[in-house]
């Protein structure tokens, strides 16, 4: 079992910055892929952009390149998702997800073993 807690949101103004956190406990941080997802009101959650264990490989979302940046720490045992110049459209809930399947880019949430509970992130006009 993999226990995910999400930090790091809040209010911000358009064209602010946030750095979101994901810290795991449970088992090898760098035994999996890692993901985040969001999901705004009314809407179905939407995949943002995922890491392999060593982050060899990244993928992200048409709408966040260039804006945002994932990383992680194994040591650590921590995800991050760097946004910057946002936008209100990217007010939701982000949520990190943890794969098994390590060395796999994972795009659709089915393939996600684990998930975190999400952090608000609201930015404002």
């Amino acid at each position: 079992q993999v226990q995910l807690i999400e930090s790091g949101g809040g209010l911000v103004q358009a064209g602010g910055s946030l750095r979101l956190s994901c810290t795991a406990s449970g088992r090898t941080f760098s035994n999996y892929a890692m993901g985040w997802f969001r999901q705004a009101p009314g809407k179905e959650r939407t995949f943002v952009s995922a890491i392999t264990w060593n982050g060899g490989r990244i993928v992200y979302a048409n709408f966040v390149k260039g804006r945002f940046t994932i990383s992680r720490d194994n040591a650590k045992n921590t995800v991050y998702l760097q946004m910057n110049s946002l936008k209100p459209e990217d007010t939701a809930v982000y949520y990190c997800a943890a794969a098994r399947l390590r060395n796999e880019i994972h795009l659709t949430g089915v393939e996600y073993d684990y998930w975190g509970q999400g952090t608000q992130v609201t930015v404002s006009s």
